[in-house]
């Protein structure tokens, strides 16, 4: 059974709209968990390579980009190894979602999203078997245009009466859209009245739809909500009705690099890496 999800009560407010990169102080910790990881390399500059060293291809879903994008850096700054990433969902059928890239043989090292979707990509045998690392667990969440009044969404009852009264709602084409349109909505017996307001976003961040105006209301998981200017986050799914996704690293059965494919999983799983996981609205699952 999955383990409630514990929510800081900081996460119930409205965030600033991007994160920064990490502090001098705080980029130590992460140095010396680099050299315990046996990474190497360290001091040499992001241009540099070790000898014979190529660029490791990442591809990561949403869920876990802004901890990603925050913690990315210092990887290439401590071990010489640059590393091109390409965005994508967990699942779907979009061009751009993370399966439909791989089935175009597109390079990638390491891929990062939703464990039962990287599971799925084990059994394709795109992905290496055993080398599945939990990273983060995560929630869902909702958001409303910067400004605009802020719904209770606190308990289930206010939470059904939120989204009868919005006249519009945008949800994701991945892990947490997947559980809106073929679950909660039937959970709190409102799919009828609910389905044919709501918008399914495909290769976009929610939170841009509804900045723009385009949607009232939007939910995703509350990390990919954070980061979006222009936004005000409301606060997360009531505990009875949400649904936690746990995000996964994988190394990709084509990939060139499998041993710095290792490495980076190793160190976005350090205990090190953690505070600023946690920064971005996620759980750390921090390797013991």
């Amino acid at each position: 059974m999955t383990k409630p999800f514990k929510t800081p009560s900081s996460f119930r407010s409205s965030f600033p709209s991007s994160f920064g990169t990490l502090t001098r102080r705080a980029a130590l910790p992460l140095v010396a968990a680099l050299a315990l990881a046996g990474c190497g390399s360290l001091g040499t500059t992001s241009s540099s390579k070790p000898a014979g060293g190529a660029d490791i291809h990442v591809m990561t879903s949403g869920g876990f980009t802004a901890a990603y994008n925050d913690l990315r850096p210092e990887f290439e700054r401590s071990t010489g190894r640059s590393v091109k990433t390409a965005y994508g969902a967990s699942m779907g059928n979009a061009e751009d979602s993370i399966p439909s890239r791989l089935a175009r043989n597109e390079p990638a090292d390491v891929v990062i999203l939703a464990r039962p979707a990287l599971d799925a990509l084990v059994a394709e045998g795109k992905v290496v078997p055993g080398s599945q690392v939990d990273l983060v667990r995560s929630a869902i969440g909702f958001a409303v245009r910067k400004g605009a009044p802020k719904p209770d969404i606190s308990t289930v009852d206010a939470l059904k009466r939120t989204l009868i009264a919005a006249p519009s709602i945008a949800y994701s084409a991945s892990a947490s859209g997947t559980y809106y349109e073929t679950e909660l909505l039937k959970k709190l017996g409102i799919e009828d009245q609910v389905k044919p307001k709501s918008k399914r976003i495909l290769s976009e961040r929610v939170g841009s739809v509804v900045a723009r105006g385009d949607a009232a209301l939007g939910l995703q998981q509350v990390s990919e909500l954070l980061p979006i200017a222009g936004i005000d986050y409301i606060g997360p799914l009531p505990a009875e009705v949400q649904r936690v996704t746990v995000f996964s690293a994988g190394i990709a059965s084509a990939s060139k690099q499998p041993d710095a494919a290792r490495q980076l999983i190793r160190y976005l799983n350090s205990p090190a890496a953690a505070p600023t996981i946690a920064k971005t609205g996620l759980e750390p699952l921090t390797a013991r």
